[in-house]
């Protein structure tokens, strides 16, 4: 009998991508259903970088190119660290990858082995610790509650590391949580890594550039400039720019790892689409005042989607500093009774009553590793995000 590998065992389908497909599928039935499980931005991709692409296209620029990125990319990701971040960092020290997601695959593969531990905050992206696994190394979540709005302590981080640890992966702002750490945060965080020589910090910023908090945006390795030989600085342009089916992500790091993480790339998918990079690389050197515009547009969404969820009994909803979710605590639902006779016992639970009933698709806590809890997407219009609140109230007061 034909086989699988081990590797592939270790690993599970993404659940966000689960619940996403189950929508289309009902909206493809006909269901009045509002999906609220996708993390994508509702936005388009801004004209000028599509006019970027396709004189890409029309120039020629449809052809093989460096397997870690073009050189003009590299340029306007360099560009970006030094005027938006503070951080300079050499050509060698930057890689492409085809989306965010495959920038922290080959960092964490192409150093990570049985025996090997990555501690990991929860709630976390589902792919954190599926990435970890498949590597043979063991994922080691911290679980940061709503009490401690979603963030670790420098005590939960101390106690977590061993001998064995090789990476925290630290993702501010966060997705499920949408929480962000201050510079203060991130400098006690340092503190303790500064104690750990052998452990590398994979500081995922995707949602850079959609934040709210009433602090500045800061990154671990422009506050500690001590660290940075051991940070690896991942972003891309999925989220900020509106584009997540272009699949470009980037990094900046270490030399050596960088390398590693290439050489791993020259075997798999080789370089990102060449299209794709040149409109990448106008993106990043562009004019950037339509993000502002866009992210206000997120926070008047989000401050929304908190009040209402805030009155929905049995939830508790904190208000994320960035991002584009929201993660309700749901324990005042839990233990409770549909009209229908079903009583609540999960998370999961929960959101498929949400969806059963109330036609809202949500993702529930436990594919985040921290429960009993839910995400909640609002990248979609102000009118959905009102009519599916109001949905989830008039469930949440039906349980009983």
């Amino acid at each position: 009998m034909p086989r699988l590998s081990a590797a592939l065992d270790r690993i599970h389908p993404s659940q966000t991508l689960a619940m996403t497909a189950r929508v289309a599928e009902l909206k493809r039935q006909g269901v009045d259903v509002i999906g609220l499980s996708a993390g994508e931005p509702d936005f388009d991709t801004p004209d000028f970088v599509k006019e970027a692409a396709i004189e890409a296209i029309r120039s020629g620029k449809t052809k093989y190119t460096n397997v870690d990125g073009t050189p003009e990319l590299k340029d306007a990701i360099r560009g970006k660290f030094a005027r938006e971040n503070g951080l300079d960092y050499a050509a060698n020290e930057i890689v492409v990858g085809v989306g965010g997601k495959h920038v922290i695959f080959n960092a964490i593969v192409a150093t990570c082995e049985a025996g090997d531990e990555v501690v990991i905050p929860a709630p976390y992206w589902v792919s954190y610790p599926d990435i970890v696994a498949y590597s043979g190394a063991t994922p080691v979540p911290i679980e940061a509650g709503a009490s401690q709005n979603y963030k670790i302590t420098p005590e939960q981080l101390d106690a977590a590391i061993t001998p064995k640890t090789r990476w925290l992966i630290l993702n501010s702002p966060s997705n499920p949580s949408g929480a962000a750490y201050s510079a203060e945060e991130l400098k006690g965080l340092g503190e303790v890594l500064r104690r750990h020589e052998q452990v590398m910090v994979l500081s995922d910023d995707m949602y850079e550039h959609i934040f709210y908090a009433d602090f500045p945006f800061t990154t671990l390795a422009q506050l500690c400039p001590d660290l940075k030989d051991r940070i690896l600085t991942e972003n891309g342009c999925s989220k900020a720019y509106a584009m997540t089916g272009w699949r470009i992500g980037y990094a900046g790091g270490p030399a050596w790892l960088i390398k590693a993480m290439a050489k791993l790339q020259s075997q798999s998918t080789s370089n990102p689409c060449s299209v794709a990079q040149a409109a990448a690389a106008a993106a990043l050197n562009g004019p950037q005042d339509f993000l502002t515009e866009r992210q206000e547009a997120f926070r008047k969404r989000r401050d929304m989607v908190v009040a209402m969820l805030n009155e929905a009994p049995g939830l508790h909803c904190p208000t994320p500093e960035g991002a584009f979710y929201v993660y309700p605590d749901a324990s005042g639902c839990i233990g409770k009774t549909t009209p229908e006779g079903k009583r609540i016992g999960t998370d999961e639970d929960l959101i498929n009553y949400f969806l059963d009933t109330a036609r809202v698709a949500a993702v529930q806590g436990s594919a985040f590793g921290l429960s009993p809890a839910f995400r909640v997407s609002y990248a979609t219009s102000e009118r959905a995000l009102r009519e599916a609140c109001t949905r989830i109230q008039e469930a949440c007061a039906a349980l009983r």
